[in-house]
């Protein structure tokens, strides 16, 4: 079968092959998965280029953590009902070897998620990291129902997720945008109020909708927005931070500290296996019911994965990328 893989980390025109591997076989409790579409993801990136300090742990990997396709065999323990099974999965290149940037790819069972026949491949490809981490990000401290949560980078892959699942979950749901221009979009996307943050006080406009403060803050950057967040969150917040600007950046230590803040710091590759199977429960529904969609930004074939993964580095807010097998 043909696979994008690359042996050695660096620039993707520089390191990525595309030629035939051997077509993997399901293991126990595993299933397999004709891939329709690969999703690209700006973790995918980085796990190539070896940022954050990642080092490759196999000889050769093949990458992608999130697709959608039809699983076509099963390992042992799992019901042969499976084969012939629409899904979407994730997680496939965690701690693996093998993605989904190939015509076949080998899963958990549990991570490859049935996916019911009104929800199109292309987005069920591209909701597992970022769906996954947004909800995490809105959940990882209990149920949201009746709290006010606010979301920051609510046009990116997460931040689209959190939107969604937090205003389904009952909370009352604010984004922060950085232009006014963005405000219709994200109020479309599930915000129930939006706030610019190019506007005069915006930390008084949130005060207005949470005299309080709000309960929780899904933050796409701890280190640009640690302060903003300490004004705007109610005694015994919390901060659940998937990403920074600035990983060396000083927080103002004692104002979270007198107003008992928790910050939560999650990375998806290592989330409890009860946390991603709720997440992959609550995302298909949303899915399913049209509460998410991604814009997709840019498609690509296999043989341009390196050109995807540029792409995935650039889009951003603009939208989703994927490869089409």
């Amino acid at each position: 079968m043909r696979a994008a893989y690359y042996e050695k980390q660096g620039p993707a025109h520089e390191v990525f092959q595309v030629g035939e591997v051997p077509r993997p076989e399901p293991g126990p409790d595993e299933v397999r998965v004709k891939v329709a579409v690969s999703g690209v993801h700006v973790g995918d990136v980085g796990k190539r280029r070896g940022y954050w300090g990642s080092t490759m742990t196999f000889p050769r990997v093949v990458p992608h953590g999130d697709g959608a396709g039809i699983v076509d065999a099963v390992g042992t323990n799992v019901s042969p009902t499976r084969v012939g099974d629409r899904v979407w999965v994730y997680l496939a290149q965690s701690y693996r070897p093998f993605g989904t940037a190939a015509e076949y790819v080998v899963v958990p069972a549990a991570h490859a998620v049935h996916l019911p026949d009104e929800v199109d491949l292309e987005q069920a490809a591209i909701v597992g990291i970022p769906g996954i981490t947004g909800h995490r990000a809105v959940f990882a401290s209990g149920p949201v129902e009746g709290k006010t949560v606010l979301i920051t980078g609510p046009l990116g892959g997460v931040g689209r997720a959190a939107l969604a699942v937090a205003r389904r979950g009952g909370a009352t749901v604010i984004a922060t945008v950085r232009h006014s221009a963005q405000i219709d979009e994200v109020k479309a996307a599930g915000a129930h109020h939006v706030i610019s943050l190019d506007t005069e006080d915006p930390v008084a406009q949130i005060k207005t909708i949470a005299p309080d403060g709000v309960d929780r803050v899904a933050e796409i950057d701890l280190a640009g927005n640690a302060q903003f967040d300490v004004e705007i969150l109610k005694y015994n917040g919390v901060i659940a931070t998937y990403a920074t600007s600035d990983p060396e950046a000083p927080l103002p230590y004692w104002q979270l500290a007198f107003k008992n803040i928790t910050v939560q710091h999650l990375s998806n590759d290592d989330f409890p296996e009860e946390a991603n199977d709720q997440a992959a429960r609550d995302l298909t529904a949303a899915l399913a019911a049209g509460d998410l969609a991604y814009p997709i930004a840019e498609r690509f074939t296999l043989d341009q994965t390196a050109e995807a993964q540029d792409a995935a580095e650039r889009t951003g807010a603009a939208g989703r990328v994927i490869i089409t097998l």
